[in-house]
């Protein structure tokens, strides 16, 4: 079970020779042992089939000594009560091919080498904000497994989790707004998602749900 919200910097098709990166934050009780939200990364070159948490597999090479890929996340939002950010940063060295990863003001984690993908050795072909949950059905039943905060992103800031000031980096390696982006949900009355745009937050999302309830089993 694990209910995590990533960025994904996908290359290829989404058949079998699909790449991708994601970090974000993960909660994953089968992997940590606990309820922690953590930092993570994953990478696959094969859609999936040969994969990569953290350091757990050989791919991501770590260089900062200050922040430990798989720690534990503090403080955390509550709901009603503060809310708290984190800004995480992915861009590919135009020079070496690298994909790099940054978390927060100017720590720089490490990278993911070049020759680990083929698709993503050139570029990116496409980026996803959002949550997703892991987890079987048990009983036949749909998962109780929360995504982001837990409820509807119709509750808005201080009760339902949020993506904002979304970016994406370009050929020339500067920031900009992303062109032509799209809500997508599997089933919305157990996760939905709620995009806009604003002076203060630019591009930005609500997202997230309970999982099973009366409309979603």
């Amino acid at each position: 079970m694990s209910s995590a919200s990533p960025s994904w910097v996908l290359g290829g098709s989404f058949g079998q020779d699909l790449n991708s990166i994601e970090a974000g934050w993960l909660v994953s009780p089968d992997l940590y042992g606990d309820n922690n939200t953590r930092l993570f990364t994953y990478w696959t070159s094969d859609a999936y089939q040969a994969t990569g948490y953290n350091l757990l597999c050989s791919g991501f090479i770590q260089i900062s000594s200050e922040i430990a890929m798989g720690a534990t996340i503090y403080p955390i939002s509550g709901y009603g009560a503060s809310q708290y950010d984190i800004d995480i940063l992915v861009w590919k060295d135009p020079k070496e091919g690298n994909w790099w990863m940054q978390f927060g003001n100017g720590y720089v984690l490490g990278y993911w080498p070049a020759f680990l993908f083929s698709y993503l050795a050139d570029s990116a072909s496409m980026i996803e904000w959002g949550g997703e949950v892991v987890n079987s059905w048990p009983g036949g039943e749909h998962t109780s497994t929360q995504m982001g905060s837990g409820r509807f992103p119709e509750e808005g800031f201080g009760k339902s989790s949020y993506f904002r000031n979304v970016q994406v980096v370009d050929g020339s390696n500067n920031l900009r707004a992303p062109k032509g982006i799209g809500a997508f949900t599997e089933q919305s009355n157990c996760y939905n998602v709620q995009n806009g745009h604003s002076d203060d937050w630019g591009n930005f999302f609500y997202y997230g749900g309970p999982g099973k309830n009366p409309n979603c089993q």
